[in-house]
């Protein structure tokens, strides 16, 4: 009988244990990432947040959302800091409403660093990780212009005119072409979201002006994109005159058109360091690190992929991330009182 009791006793006690382990909530990842929609440069950042995840040994809840609206962001980050998250990285998509989101996450103690542009400032986010936009499209169209030999007419290519990024590089591009007497932007072309978009004005713009045309610039991924097929296809005609070009991104294609000739170049934006170096900061962050300053911009960098690096460009990249995150506990974070090392494993 007592043998019975204690065997009753035992199983009932695991029971218990069993109940109470189910009942524990699950842990959750420390940090989120948050891409406003399906498109290849959140593939392109994912590909950073996973090498963090790897090299770390730190888990990342990644989501991605239904479109790319403030308002969509807004829902689902919201959501997600009820669930008891304290670190985000995401992409402000409205320039002033982001900071709305960020302010209402900070409230909560949570940590906020943005990617791939800068919101308006001031920004109640500690930091910003992204390409200099501006200067990048001030680059490419410098780079554009050397090849065109300092003369003849530019024509812009924008994507979104609505997007914060996309007025800065046009901005910028203006400002270069001022600075070259011979030169001019002979057409501007916008509102692009799509690639079949891009196509159709490109083509049009060509049939229109094709001959007055020397030099394109796209600073778009889809632009890029469509004037990179549509010129491999142009420059196959011997009557056609040979028009430079310099655009934005590495999709495959544009990579390909690069290497057999029928583009010049395109800026390659550090879009593996748009998604490692905000998680590495915000890792610091939770382990006690506090900001420098009380906002801090830093610039991811970028590349300009000709002929001759065509292969090789991911290389260049990866050392300007090393450097950055080897100076994040150095010029951009202070330790916790007591401690001056440690927080970081070596990226591979």
């Amino acid at each position: 009988m007592k043998r019975v009791l204690l065997i009753a006793a035992v199983v009932i006690v695991a029971a218990v244990v069993v109940a109470v382990i189910l009942r524990r909530p699950s842990p959750i990842e420390p940090i989120v990432w948050y891409g406003p929609q399906p498109h290849p440069y959140n593939s392109a950042v994912m590909e950073g947040v996973e090498g963090f995840e790897k090299d770390q040994g730190v888990p990342v809840y990644k989501k991605t959302g239904q479109e790319g609206t403030q308002d969509n962001e807004n829902l689902n980050i919201e959501a997600l800091s009820t669930k008891g998250y304290m670190a985000f990285s995401f992409y402000p998509i409205d320039a002033a409403g982001a900071n709305g989101l960020a302010k209402a996450l900070k409230d909560k103690g949570a940590r906020i660093v943005f990617y791939g542009a800068e919101p308006t400032l001031p920004t109640p986010a500690a930091f910003t990780v992204a390409t200099d936009i501006k200067a990048a499209a001030m680059t490419a169209c410098e780079e554009l212009i050397r090849l065109m030999g300092d003369k003849g007419n530019i024509l812009n290519v924008l994507e979104s005119v609505t997007d914060l990024n996309t007025r800065k590089r046009d901005d910028g591009i203006k400002e270069v072409v001022a600075r070259h007497p011979n030169v001019r932007i002979v057409q501007t072309l916008g509102d692009m979201p799509t690639l079949g978009d891009a196509v159709t004005k490109i083509q049009s713009a060509l049939a229109a002006r094709g001959g007055q045309i020397d030099g394109i610039i796209c600073t778009g991924y889809n632009t890029t994109i469509a004037a990179a097929s549509i010129l491999t296809e142009w420059h196959k005609d011997p009557n056609h005159q040979r028009i430079r070009f310099v655009g934005i991104d590495t999709d495959t294609s544009v990579l390909q058109a690069i290497r057999h000739g029928a583009i010049d170049a395109t800026i390659a934006q550090n879009t593996y360091g748009h998604g490692y170096i905000p998680c590495a900061i915000l890792k610091l962050m939770l382990d006690g690190w506090t900001p420098a300053q009380e906002y801090q911009f830093l610039d991811a960098g970028i590349v300009i992929v000709h002929k001759d690096n065509v292969d090789d460009f991911a290389k260049d990249l990866r050392k300007v991330t090393d450097t950055i995150l080897k100076d994040i506990k150095i010029k951009y974070l202070k330790a916790p009182p007591g401690r001056s090392d440690g927080g970081l494993r070596p990226s591979t």
